[in-house]
């Protein structure tokens, strides 16, 4: 194995997925600017938009997520302009 090759600032991470506030721990790397406190521990929060608390692989079921994306957004937005 090449030395000096991989990181060495792991630490426990948060990850919080958007569509439905499920949260686990686990040991990561990823730069993050918000922090969430679970049982008077402060934890770095890294926030996704799926996981597998919400992904339909693993779920089971068709769903459409809460969340909308910006083209989403746009399309709403401006489909009362639409040329008929």
């Amino acid at each position: 194995m090449k030395k000096k090759i991989h990181p060495t600032n792991y630490r426990l991470v948060v990850f919080k997925d958007i569509n439905n506030d499920q949260i686990f721990i686990c040991k990561s790397t990823v730069n993050t600017k918000d922090s969430i406190q679970i049982k008077g521990i402060i934890y770095p929060l890294y926030k996704m938009e799926i996981s597998s608390y919400s992904h339909p692989f693993f779920t089971g079921e068709k769903k459409i997520f809460v969340k909308t994306g910006p083209a989403e957004k746009f399309k709403k937005k401006y489909a009362k302009y639409k040329k008929l």
